[in-house]
């Protein structure tokens, strides 16, 4: 199951034509990564360049047992891990694993930029919120759709699509995240308490 996380807080379903076994060699990252810079240079707009790119993380993820190695460990404290796989200065990707311990939550937050994130292993749970402002709290927030996405299901955000990760599993939960150049001025942590937001 693939789903859209929109910017008024609510979730779409997005139906794709399956992925083709293919005959060639396998599809490994460098050919996911030129695949993506060819999508990003021909389509413009959020959407479309979603559309293009979940195929490409679907056969990725077929091809590449090794991003499912549960060897990736949640930090004690935080209760989470990043693993960067790619990242290059003046190149608008970045490529990670992720590993969240059993029921370890992220702040709410958007990214400032679109993105994927496919579950490999475990189950997340997904909490979205759209910006409902008032002239004393500009960034109040109000409550949208949840979702909970299981071992290969993905969604895709937009650049302030406003979430909540929490871990389900009793185990690590594992996803492969991709995302686009970062706005670091436009990305944000929210405080429902508060009305509040920073820089995140």
């Amino acid at each position: 199951m693939i789903y859209f996380a929109t910017t008024d807080g609510s979730m779409e379903t997005v139906e794709l034509p399956e992925v083709e076994p293919s005959q060639d060699s396998p599809y490994r990252l460098y050919r996911f990564l030129t695949d993506l810079e060819d999508i990003l240079a021909r389509v413009q707009g959020d959407r479309p360049r979603l559309e293009a790119i979940f195929p490409l993380v679907q056969r990725l993820l077929r091809d590449s047992p090794w991003l499912y190695y549960p060897d990736l460990v949640p930090h004690p404290q935080t209760g989470w891990a990043v693993q960067t796989l790619y990242d290059e200065p003046f190149y608008p990707l970045t490529v990670q694993r992720v590993a969240w311990a059993a029921g370890a939550t992220s702040p709410i937050h958007n990214h400032g930029t679109w993105g994927i994130v496919a579950i490999l292993q475990g189950e997340e749970k997904n909490t979205f919120y759209q910006r409902s402002p008032q002239p004393a709290y500009p960034h109040r927030l109000e409550l949208g759709d949840e979702c909970t996405l299981g071992q290969d299901q993905m969604i895709g955000f937009f650049a302030d699509a406003i979430h909540h990760v929490q871990a389900l599993d009793q185990g690590p939960t594992l996803s492969f995240n991709l995302y686009g150049e970062t706005n670091y001025d436009q990305r944000w942590q929210f405080d429902l308490a508060t009305h509040s937001a920073r820089l995140f």
